[in-house]
């Protein structure tokens, strides 16, 4: 179950979003990063290297948010490994609701993790 902080931002992401990670939830603990993110967020994101887009060009920037920062709770961004498992898990969890989306751990979605340019690993958006 999401904190009231968590559900929160991901009541600001489309109903896809919401449908998907609701079911994720009852198995993968996790904490909703970031669901719409405003002008000043997505500047702040774009000039710390967080994204390669600027506002309102991100998938963020809609309302509702199109896409979902999620990352495994309790939170470790040193736990890439544990990152990567989780960025599965919701893919085939996606993949079996009907919900079509792209993580940014393998962008062109084709399974080979290597051939990155720009990892964002705990983003999440509809296609």
């Amino acid at each position: 179950m999401f904190s009231s902080k968590s559900k929160s931002k991901l009541m600001s992401c489309h109903p896809q979003l919401q449908r998907l990670f609701d079911e994720v939830v009852k198995t993968h603990d996790c904490t909703i990063l970031e669901g719409h993110r405003d002008k000043k967020r997505q500047d702040d994101a774009y000039n710390a290297g967080l994204s390669k887009l600027k506002f309102p060009h991100s998938k963020h920037n809609r309302y509702p948010s199109m896409a979902v920062d999620v990352i495994p709770y309790p939170i470790d961004f040193a736990d890439v490994p544990r990152i990567y498992e989780f960025g599965i898990f919701v893919c085939e969890t996606a993949k079996r609701l009907g919900i079509k989306i792209r993580w940014g751990g393998d962008w062109d979605m084709d399974g080979d993790f290597k051939d990155q340019k720009f990892n964002d690993l705990v983003h999440f958006e509809i296609v």
